[in-house]
């Protein structure tokens, strides 16, 4: 049985640091709370995304918190993560599921109910929804309203998180949305002090 817990989703960025600076500050994120964390390297070689998050799973195992990779389910594989994050344009996720088999986590990018009900029904195991604000982690943000977001939390019965933009300080429009978490990048990549960043996001969602 999968046992996993996305109150705190925390999507890495390694863009502008050395890996040293990188993994610490993955690591003070992890000290800090984070439930889920998931490794997203779009620039990378294949040996180079492997090496990295061999890295970055030891470090979560310390913290017993799973490792989700973004994308790529060869890199999944090859370190034993816990799971993969799959989005509109990347492997089907019944195919992934085929290959991955049923213990480990698949997520899926949803932005539209038809698109979160047809990845639960191939075998998704947790959504994230947006983005909710504009967000300088990608080129092009797509913005998904929170009454979108609401819709798609009635119409499936996994886990639902909101991504996009998100900091300790913008959460309230998610009040009684029926999420299960967020999903965060740069409040915490990007922040002076990653654990505390980590540690005041969670307890504001938690206060919703």
């Amino acid at each position: 049985m999968k046992n996993f817990d996305t109150t705190l989703y925390f999507i890495t960025d390694s863009t502008g640091f050395a890996e040293e600076e990188f993994l610490c500050r993955v690591e003070q994120a992890l000290k800090g709370g984070v439930t889920l964390l998931q490794l997203r390297e779009k620039n990378k070689t294949t040996r180079e995304y492997i090496s990295l998050a061999e890295k970055v799973h030891t470090l979560t195992k310390k913290y017993n918190v799973p490792l989700i990779i973004d994308d790529r389910i060869d890199v999944a594989m090859a370190v034993n993560a816990e799971g993969v994050h799959l989005g509109q344009s990347d492997m089907p996720v019944d195919i992934a599921r085929r290959i991955l088999g049923d213990d480990k986590i698949i997520g899926a990018t949803a932005k539209t109910v038809p698109q979160a009900v047809e990845a639960y029904r191939n075998g998704a195991d947790n959504l994230g929804v947006g983005a909710i604000y504009p967000t300088t982690t990608k080129v092009k943000t797509v913005i998904t309203s929170v009454d979108t977001l609401k819709e798609i939390v009635k119409a499936v019965p996994i886990p639902v998180n909101a991504i996009g933009g998100l900091n300790k300080g913008n959460m309230d429009v998610l009040k009684d949305s029926g999420i299960a978490g967020v999903c965060v990048v740069s409040a915490i990549m990007k922040a002076d002090n990653p654990q505390t960043a980590a540690e005041e996001i969670k307890e504001v969602f938690l206060h919703l």
